[in-house]
Order: C-alpha cells, then sequence, then structure tokens
C-alpha cells in the first residue's frame, strides 16, 4: 500500500497514539487505533498483521522485566475458552468480504465506545457470563484483535490487580502469535518493513504510556469517556462511509 506524505505522518500519529493506550490503559490500543487506520484505507487484513507485529514486540519488552508478575493459574484456564472462538474468528478474517469485517469493527467499537461515555461497565457476576464474554472475546479479537474490553470485564473479578496488565500482556501475546501464525500460512502478504519502521513511532507512545499508566487508572472514568467520544464520532463516520460506497 502506498501513502502520501499526509497520511503517513497521520499513520504516524495514530501509533503513537494505540502505543500510548496499550501501556497506559493496559489494553485497548488495536481497538482505539483499528478504526482510525481504516478511514486512512486499507483492509483489515493489511493493518491487523502490522497491529500483531508491534503487540507482539511492545508485550514482549513489557514482560521481560515483569514475567513473574503474572497470573498462570487463570491465564491458563481461561485459554480454553478463548482460544477455539479466536480461531473462528481468523477464518472468518480470511474469508468473509472486507466490507463486511470492517462493518463488524466499526460496529463493535460503536459498542465500545457508547460504554464508555455512558460508564456502563461491561461485568459479570456468574460463572456462564464470565465464560460467554470470553467466548465472545476471543471471537472478537481473532476477527479483528478488538475483543479486549469483553475479555478484560472477566480478568477483573479473577486476577490481582498487580498481575493484571501483565497477564492481559502474556494473553494478546499468545492470542496474536496465533493469529501471526495463521497468516503466515495463508500466505496474507504482510508489510515487514512499514511494521519495523513504525516501531520507534509506537515506542514514543508505549514509553509516555508506562509513565502515564498510574494517572490514566486514577482518572479511568474520564480518560474512557474523552476517548469514547472521539470512538464514536469517528467509527460512524467510517461506517456510513462504508454504507454509502
Amino acid at each position: 500500500m502506498v501513502f502520501d506524505a499526509t497520511s503517513l505522518v497521520l499513520v504516524g500519529l495514530i501509533f503513537l497514539w494505540t502505543g500510548f493506550v496499550r501501556t497506559g490503559l493496559g489494553f485497548g490500543g488495536a481497538a482505539i487505533g483499528l478504526p482510525l487506520m481504516l478511514l486512512i484505507g486499507g483492509s483489515p487484513v493489511y493493518w491487523l498483521p502490522i497491529i500483531g507485529i508491534h503487540l507482539l514486540f511492545f508485550s514482549s519488552l513489557t514482560l521481560f522485566k515483569s514475567i513473574k508478575r503474572v497470573d498462570w493459574r487463570y491465564l491458563k484456564q481461561s485459554l480454553l475458552w478463548i482460544i477455539p472462538p479466536t480461531l473462528v474468528g481468523v477464518a472468518g478474517l480470511l474469508s468473509l468480504p472486507d466490507q463486511v469485517v470492517i462493518v463488524f469493527i466499526y460496529l463493535i467499537t460503536i459498542f465500545y465506545a457508547t460504554t464508555w461515555i455512558f460508564n456502563q461497565k461491561i461485568s459479570s457476576e456468574k460463572p456462564w457470563v464470565d465464560k460467554l464474554l470470553l467466548i465472545l472475546g476471543g471471537y472478537v479479537a481473532g476477527t479483528s484483535l478488538t475483543g479486549a474490553p469483553l475479555i478484560v470485564a472477566v480478568y477483573i473479578r479473577h486476577v490481582a490487580k498487580e498481575y493484571l496488565r501483565n497477564t492481559l500482556f502474556v494473553l494478546w501475546f499468545v492470542l496474536v502469535s496465533i493469529k501471526m501464525v495463521t497468516f503466515v500460512a495463508m500466505g496474507v502478504e504482510i508489510d515487514w518493513g512499514f511494521s519495523l519502521a513504525l516501531i520507534p513511532v509506537a515506542a514514543i507512545g508505549h514509553v509516555i504510556g508506562i509513565k502515564a499508566h498510574q494517572k490514566i487508572i486514577e482518572n479511568d472514568q474520564v480518560f474512557k469517556k474523552w476517548v469514547g467520544s472521539m470512538l464514536l464520532l469517528i467509527s460512524s463516520f467510517g461506517l456510513w462511509k462504508v454504507i454509502l460506497s
């Protein structure tokens, strides 16, 4: 895919932003960045491998220093419910028309944005609801890497706060690895050069996010309301464009 100068600047800003959110909030980089990327151009199958490479790179860096602060017991338990629908989601991504996947991405993003704006938390109080959210989150993650809010709603109940972010990073690493192996096996064309060139830009956001993590957590509702409003506007516009095209 060829970008003009303006598009390159915008892509750089988006990846800086996703790097910031990924480490600042602990999740949501893909959910927040992918709708923006699709507005610039390209298909989900173009952008998702690039996002995947960045997730693998930055989650590895984060976990290198804190691999011991991971709830391995719950991670293994939850993966039994997450991985099968993730594989189904990846199959859907590669087989469904791009427009169908893009509409799905915008709709799920609008759903997340609405819950953030009105401070409506996705939550569960029952084991069967936990399993349902993990299954749905796995499917959405397989389709678009935007299943984090559904999965996090369950993890928050079962993983201690001090272990949560690192446990989620391990989970993203596992899910993205599955997705990237599938892309390679299916012969998906991956723009490795562009992916690697964007890593230094995303690294700036990554570092800022690490430093701002505690502040974001302390002001979680304000941050999500502001981001949700932006996502609702962008995703509604993107959905409108796809419907009219």
